[in-house]
């Protein structure tokens, strides 16, 4: 359990996230949504302790979030961070010298069953190979929280079905989930929470069971009504 106390982010005179309350359980897996500069990442690399809030705390199974909880905590940014030198299998390597619940028959069977070569350099990979290689570096793990940050970027419809398939099929009851994407029907298909984020306030969140059941409302719909004055 990940819960958020009060939570904020400033950078100088910007607000990035304020006030921010929630808690984040196992077996679930949490739509994050918002445009860009609502405060997703931010939310993330916060959770991730890779930044440190300004304001309010994060406690992992009622404990202040602290340097050893780093190894229970997954995040998968959006930007590459890997050498192109690496191959598949080098770059695994690094995960296992750094986190100790990586799992390496785990790793090649999810490559395996996303047809990738381990022994391929990264360089080689295409955007939508890349997609799928850092999901199988991450669902190896087996993390209290695993946040992934706009997988499907710039991959095709295949290529999205393939990579939330794999998230699925990779992560266990153990974990909770938390997915933030722009391609919210893509989304919906395997996220049960979803929270909106809007200018670093969260100000819906609910099971996306009950926006369709009792709103007649699917996420893309509530998007529309929650940011409807937002310019781009």
């Amino acid at each position: 359990m990940i819960r958020c106390e009060n939570l904020g982010k400033s950078y100088f005179s910007k607000v990035a996230l304020e006030n921010f309350n929630f808690q984040f359980e196992p077996g679930h897996i949490y739509a994050l949504l918002g445009p860009n500069g609502s405060g997703k990442s931010t939310l993330m690399k916060t959770l991730g302790g890779l930044i440190k809030p300004t304001a309010g705390n994060v406690y992992v199974d009622e404990e202040p979030l602290q340097i050893k909880h780093k190894s229970e905590i997954a995040y998968m940014p959006t930007e590459p961070y890997f050498y192109s030198y690496m191959t598949g299998l080098q770059a695994a390597k690094y995960y296992q010298d750094f986190f100790t619940d990586f799992n390496m028959d785990k790793f090649y069977y999810t490559m395996q069953r996303m047809k990738l070569n381990p022994n391929d350099k990264l360089k080689t990979f295409s955007t939508g190979m890349m997609a799928k290689f850092k999901v199988a570096l991450n669902v190896s793990r087996n993390p209290k929280l695993l946040m992934l940050d706009e997988p499907l970027n710039g991959i095709d419809m295949i290529a999205r079905e393939d990579v939330l398939r794999f998230i699925i099929e990779g992560i266990t009851r153990d974990s909770a989930v938390i997915i933030s994407s722009h391609i919210i029907e893509d989304l919906e298909k395997v996220a049960d929470y979803v929270l909106f984020i809007k200018q670093g306030h969260l100000v819906v969140a609910g099971y996306t069971s009950t926006f369709r059941d009792q709103y007649g409302k699917t996420m893309s719909d509530m998007y529309r009504d929650i940011y409807a004055d937002v310019v781009y």
